[in-house]
Formats: C-alpha cells, sequence, structure tokens
C-alpha cells in the first residue's frame, strides 16, 4: 500500500507533534529535581545513540551523516539547543499551555525573518495576523499586572529560535540528509550541555529565585532509579521527533504539513489538565484562541501566495 505525500507529510507531523508533547510533559516532570543541563545532556546522548544505531543505518549508513556545511549545520543546531533550553526553562515556571501558546508565535518570527534574510514581501494582511497573533500573547502576559511573570518571555524567545531554525532549514535542505541534520543537533546537545556541566553542575550558582532559575543552576545528582526511563525516553521522544518534523516538510508541502503543528495546543491543554491539574483561565482562553487563530491564517496564506508562484510574494 502507497501513500501520496499529501498523506505522509501531515501523518508525520502528527507523530511529530505528539512526541514533542510527550517530551514537553515529562521535561515539566522532571524539572522539580535535576538541573536542565544534565537531562538534557543524557537525553542527547540517548538521542545520538537512537540517530548512530537506528537512524542512519536505515537511511544509507553513516555516510549519509557527512556534509560540507558544517557551519551552517552548527547554526542551525545552536538554534534547535536556545529554542529547546529556554522553552524548557519556561515550562519549568508556567503552566503547559500557556508556554506552548506563547511558543506559536513562532509563525509570525518566520514571517518577520523571511522579509528580513530571505528577501520575501509580506503584506497588509499577514501583518495584521502578526499583530492580531501579538495581541493574544499580551492577554497571556497581562504585563502590568500581578500575574505576570518574566518566565513568560522564555517561550517567546524559543519562538525565535524556532524561526531561526526554520530559515536555515530553508537554506540547508536541498543539500543535506534528514539524518545528519538530526546528527548535528544532537551533536551541539552534548557539546553544550558537558560545557555547561563543567561549569555549574557543582550547584556553585544555585538559587531559589524562581523555578526557571532553579532548573538552571541546580546541581546534579544521581538519577532516582524510578525517574531514569522518564529521563531515557526523552532521547527518543527528541531524536525520533525531529526525525519526523524534518521528513514531513521534506514529503509535504510546508502549507499542508504547518497547521498540523498546531495539534500541540489542544494536546498541551489536555495533559496540563490530565497530568498537572492545570487548566487555562477565560484570559488565557482568549489569548491562546488569537494565537491560534493568526497562526493558522499565517499558514493558510503562505499557501494561497505560493500558488501563485511569483518570486516576490504579496499578502
Amino acid at each position: 500500500m502507497k501513500f501520496s505525500p499529501t498523506t505522509l507529510g501531515p501523518l508525520f507531523a502528527v507523530i511529530a507533534v505528539t512526541l514533542f508533547s510527550l517530551n514537553d510533559v515529562t521535561m515539566k516532570f522532571l524539572s522539580g529535581g535535576y538541573a536542565l543541563h544534565q537531562i538534557v545532556l543524557i537525553r542527547s546522548v540517548v538521542g545520538m545513540a537512537v540517530v548512530l544505531l537506528v537512524m542512519a543505518p536505515f537511511q544509507g549508513g553513516l555516510s549519509t551523516l557527512k556534509t560540507r556545511r558544517v557551519g551552517a549545520q552548527m547554526v542551525r543546531a545552536g538554534m534547535v539547543f536556545f529554542a529547546n533550553m529556554t522553552f524548557f526553562l519556561g515550562l519549568a515556571a508556567l503552566p503547559l499551555a500557556d508556554a506552548v501558546a506563547l511558543f506559536f508565535v513562532s509563525p509570525f518570527v518566520i514571517t518577520i525573518f523571511s522579509v528580513l534574510f530571505l528577501g520575501e514581501t509580506v503584506g497588509p494582511r499577514r501583518w495584521t495576523a502578526v499583530a492580531v497573533g501579538l495581541v493574544g500573547v499580551l492577554i497571556i502576559l497581562r504585563p502590568g499586572t500581578s500575574a505576570f511573570q518574566l518566565a513568560s518571555l522564555l517561550p517567546i524567545a524559543a519562538a525565535f529560535g524556532y524561526g531561526g531554525l526554520h530559515i536555515m532549514t530553508r537554506y540547508l535542505r536541498n543539500t543535506e540528509s534528514t539524518v545528519s541534520m538530526v546528527f548535528y543537533i544532537q551533536l551541539m546537545f552534548i557539546l553544550a550541555t558537558a560545557a555547561l556541566g563543567l561549569v555549574m553542575g557543582d550547584g556553585k550558582f544555585a538559587t531559589t529565585a524562581n523555578p526557571s532559575l532553579e532548573f538552571l543552576f541546580r546541581p546534579w545528582v544521581w538519577p532516582e532509579t524510578g525517574d531514569l526511563p522518564f529521563i531515557l525516553v526523552l532521547g527518543i521522544f527528541a531524536s525520533v521527533g525531529g526525525y519526523f518534523i524534518s521528513l514531513a516538510y521534506r514529503m509535504g508541502e510546508a502549507a499542508l504539513v504547518a497547521p498540523f503543528e498546531y495539534l500541540a495546543l489542544p494536546l498541551s491543554i489536555i495533559l496540563g489538565m490530565l497530568i498537572f491539574d492545570e487548566w487555562p483561565d477565560a484570559v488565557a482562553w482568549a489569548g491562546i484562541a488569537l494565537i491560534l487563530a493568526s497562526g493558522l491564517y499565517t499558514v493558510w496564506r503562505e499557501h494561497h501566495l505560493a500558488k501563485r508562484q511569483r518570486p516576490k510574494r504579496e499578502g
């Protein structure tokens, strides 16, 4: 039975989003007892094993890891590292649904980056969608009120890293294999978290000022036996999810695949309720709705303009 790219792209996106959502839940669950860089290092070692022992052999062997663009690969991997670390630090302090919703300003960031770095033209409709999405962000952030948390800015910072990742993926996708992109991400995570562990793994910067800082500066400890399976599956979720999302955008049109990433929003609401007893209040629901609607419109508008096949797209 053969599947068309129209079917496979969204299917792979759904698999990736599900794995990423489970990854987020597991990371939030572990954030109260371990240092972030310790968890990510163990996760990345497991992820690298998956790449080398499972993915590479099925995609043509270790030769698929070769690249002539190591610098660009590492820049892309650095953006993934920044996006992951800032998002996970935000997760430690925020409700799951709020963190995920704030992260979904990434389509607006990608729109802005496409103008700045790719020379694309964005018209008033997409700029309006960006503005509506930013209103949704402000509603969730609630600046100037007692509900505002500085940690709320961390998922937004992660969205900028994710936007840069997409720009770099467009730059590399015609010459680099999917497996090589996953490999360099895991390599970056291993090198960066090992360095962080050497600098702050003894807990000398430890603080209890807030959950995010505590998650960052907490000393390394030997994982409890019951937590090891959770830490190990993080590596599987991250590497396999990263592989499937890259494959989704290779197999299907971006406009068809991207909306399925928004499944992370209802998943985060459901998982947050079931596992952490979190439920967005009325204000948060309003912000989430605006971000979701404007993000989906941005994706649809990109698709509509792409069909015109113009060198310069107008919105």
